[in-house]
């Protein structure tokens, strides 16, 4: 699997609901479209928070992964 390039990265380690979703907003409002997000947070609730504003907002979830105890999380701004 290749790996996939962020254009930004934004660490959200610590925090809890909602500001991982509130700092992913900001974020991507700074990409131009076709750019990539990579946001981790520690918060249990990122995997189903992230997936559900990703279809809300037409922004492309690329992956979703869990590693150390971080959930790791590419996002290509529409």
């Amino acid at each position: 699997m290749e790996a996939i390039k962020e254009d930004q990265l934004l660490d959200c380690t610590g925090m809890l609901c909602p500001m991982p979703i509130v700092k992913t907003k900001k974020a991507m409002n700074d990409l131009q479209s076709g750019q990539v997000l990579k946001m981790i947070a520690t918060d249990a609730g990122s995997p189903p928070d992230i997936a559900a504003w990703s279809r809300q907002t037409g922004n492309e979830l690329l992956s979703s992964i869990e590693e150390d105890g971080k959930f790791v999380f590419f996002l290509k701004k529409a």
